[in-house]
């Protein structure tokens, strides 16, 4: 994005300020240096220079905070202005277009290469400030944090096995998805019929999306609630931030959908798309709900394997070349009885001592038969049929967390066309409500990604 921004600057050199320049090549610089601090050091507890390090950590929480903000507006600003440009090849008047290019001719050919793809990257660089934010607040927040060490071990390696609905239904949904966002952008700019039409066809496709994520989201609930596992009450900076930015980002979609609610309730008009407006309001708000539940019961809920994880963690198992007590070392897994023969035992003992250089004699012929046993807890556990099903659930919702990030991100935004908002609320108060609500959704939908990315690693 950077790059593209130089690019731009180059092109129209002569009449824009050198701002423009220097701005994009300190962000750059910034990013680079800011993505290497977090890489090498970011599950680092700090000790020393508390202080300074704390007042480090939060402007660096801030500025990242400033560059999301700048991000958005630039974003809403654009989005803006060509959704007055939409209005206004459909006949609408008194809207006031602002031109954004630079009064002078471009000196290169890609100039216009660059300002169009600048939007394409808007999202990724808005996301990428919240996330860097959220990370580094967690990070102030363990400075100077004592760690429990029963909390520093090593995770058991994830298990796919059993999964194969949840990918499928999620990749059939972000497949629709696409299909709907590229349909959408195309019928929406034409005339009136075509537009309407977009519309309805986008909220039945998200009623569809948001009743089987209501679904997934309920059944994984009733299996957590009939699970007599208790609770994980203990104290996680990091747990108990993500629990609190779901929520809070959430707000502005369900103050959106609310809005939608009331316009519908109170509007003149009667579009095709009227009541079923109405019906995604509320589903957007049902959905986020149970989505935050399973999520949170998800990170909350103690695991199960508590025993064989620390079993695994504590280290690779010695192998055994004999099972007398004398030679064996303590093991408490599972022994074949059919090897306690002390004359097997006697052989392997041979066998050792020859590979060590301790034996002079002449013994009898070794025997086959006596191979050296090799006892462990390598063997590949299948997961329960429970946990099959919440993986499926998690990697579902994971994958239509993405998708209703995708549509919202690259343009698909009918709360801006559909009229009946902006005709109950005027056009200035409900665009206010968007500027604020759109990018809190599209940071919701994103910390829900990594989120049941957590939940998949911990089923």
């Amino acid at each position: 994005m950077d790059a593209f921004r130089i690019g731009y600057f180059v092109g129209y050199r002569s009449c824009v300020s050198a701002v423009l320049g220097v701005y994009p090549i300190i962000h750059a610089t910034h990013t680079i240096a800011q993505v290497h601090f977090l890489w090498f050091h970011i599950k680092d507890v700090i000790k020393a220079f508390e202080t300074f390090e704390r007042f480090g950590v939060i402007h660096a929480v801030f500025t990242n905070l400033l560059l999301w903000c700048n991000g958005v507006m630039s974003e809403a600003e654009h989005f803006l202005n060509n959704h007055k440009r939409r209005l206004s090849s459909l006949g609408y008047v008194n809207l006031t277009i602002v031109d954004m290019e630079p009064h002078c001719n471009c000196t290169t050919s890609a100039c216009s290469m660059f300002s169009n793809s600048l939007y394409y990257l808007y999202p990724f660089n808005i996301e990428y400030h919240i996330f860097v934010s959220a990370m580094l607040f967690v990070m102030w927040k363990n400075i100077g944090r004592s760690i429990d060490l029963q909390y520093n071990r090593k995770r058991p390696a994830t298990r796919t096995q059993g999964l194969v609905v949840g990918p499928i239904l999620g990749l059939v949904a972000l497949a629709s998805t696409i299909g709907v966002l590229v349909v959408y952008i195309i019928h929406v700019e034409e005339s009136m019929d075509t537009r309407e039409s977009a519309i309805a066809m986008f909220y039945c496709y998200g009623i569809v999306m948001l009743v089987f994520m209501c679904s997934a989201g309920a059944t994984g609930l009733l299996i957590y609630r009939a699970d007599p596992m208790p609770m994980d009450t203990t104290k996680n900076p990091s747990r108990t931030l993500d629990t609190e930015i779901l929520f809070g980002s959430s707000v502005g979609s369900w103050l959106m959908s609310w809005c939608s609610v009331v316009a519908v309730a109170a509007s003149g008009s009667s579009p095709s798309y009227r009541w079923t407006n109405l019906m995604y309001s509320l589903l957007i708000v049902l959905e986020k709900y149970i989505q935050n539940l399973f999520i949170i019961e998800s990170l909350y809920r103690q695991r199960e394997d508590g025993e064989r994880e620390d079993a695994e963690v504590a280290g690779p198992v010695p192998e055994i070349y004999s099972v007398t007590s004398s030679l064996a070392p303590p093991y408490n897994g599972i022994i074949n009885r059919a090897y306690e023969n002390p004359d097997k035992g006697c052989v392997t003992l041979e066998n050792e001592q020859e590979e060590n250089g301790q034996v002079y004699g002449t013994f009898s012929p070794r025997k086959h038969s006596a191979v050296p046993l090799h006892v462990g807890n390598n063997v590949a556990e299948t997961p329960s049929k429970k946990r099959q099903i919440l993986k499926n659930i998690a990697v579902f919702l994971f994958m239509c967390n993405i998708s209703l990030w995708i549509l919202p991100a690259f343009g698909c935004r009918p709360q801006y066309d559909n009229g009946l908002e902006q005709e109950t609320f005027g056009f200035t108060i409900w665009t206010t409500v968007l500027n604020f609500a759109v990018p809190m959704n599209l940071f919701y939908r994103m910390h829900s990604v990594a989120s049941l990315f957590e939940v998949f690693r911990r089923v």
